[in-house]
């Protein structure tokens, strides 16, 4: 999945979700489901995805989230490359606050619900219904029953699992001293612990590692901020 949100129909919207899904998984991503208030609904979408119910389909890892500690346990289970998918309104403050953290640390997102949609580029995807009824009316459900269905037909096509000769070339790494470019980067990261006045060890998709704080008041932990060149230049979310 891309940094930014599709903003296509829903059926392409589906198309694209499922595809990014199956790559995912196909690269050893586990998903993370997250429904606060709805809590029946991240268990029923983490069952379908973990449980194969059709001969011949892979059962892939999926785990629900719940309770008070959502965002700390996503904070420290989640791994680069995995996906959080969540089935909520656009107004729910824990996954307004785990999806603003994806990038910081290194996952994908995708956001499922009704009514009054999140901003532009809240999540990854968006899987969106008009009828705010959608989530107890069995729309909700409709929708992660057609993006499980989805994923595994992507798998029985093993081409499109590779990724398209198209796409953006990934970006080249150095082996050595950070070059201009690469140093010229502004990266999300999400503050972890403070150490002092000075310095915090904070979480981008690259792992774990310290940051001069000199240009930033007040820093505390899970506050999101930008790291350049070794240094966290402001908070963007407190």
């Amino acid at each position: 999945m891309g940094i930014l949100e599709r903003t296509g129909t829903l059926p392409d919207d589906l198309a694209d979700a499922s595809l990014a899904l199956a790559r995912a998984f196909g690269a050893g991503a586990t998903m993370w489901c997250l429904a606060p208030g709805l809590e029946a609904h991240a268990r029923h979408l983490a069952v379908e995805f973990v449980h194969p119910v059709i001969m011949g389909k892979r059962a892939l890892p999926a785990v629900a989230v719940a309770g008070a500690d959502a965002l700390a346990l996503l904070r420290v289970q989640t791994r680069p490359g995995d996906v959080l998918v969540a089935v909520a309104g656009a107004d729910e403050p824990t996954v307004g606050a785990a999806m603003r953290r994806c990038r910081a640390w290194g996952i994908a997102s995708l956001w499922i619900g009704a009514g009054p949609r999140p901003a532009p580029g809240a999540a990854d995807v968006v899987l969106w219904s008009d009828d705010p009824r959608a989530p107890y009316s069995g729309g909700a459900v409709l929708l992660y029953h057609l993006l499980w269905e989805l994923t595994h037909v992507c798998f029985e096509h093993a081409g499109l699992l590779r990724d398209h000769p198209d796409a953006p070339a990934a970006p080249v790494s150095c082996a050595d001293e950070p070059c201009i470019t690469c140093s010229d980067e502004g990266r999300l990261a999400e503050i972890l612990s403070v150490e002092d006045d000075r310095r915090a060890q904070v979480r981008t998709p690259a792992g774990v590692e310290a940051v001069d704080l000199s240009l930033v008041d007040d820093a505390r932990p899970g506050d999101l901020v930008i790291v350049h060149a070794g240094s966290a230049l402001s908070v963007v979310e407190r």
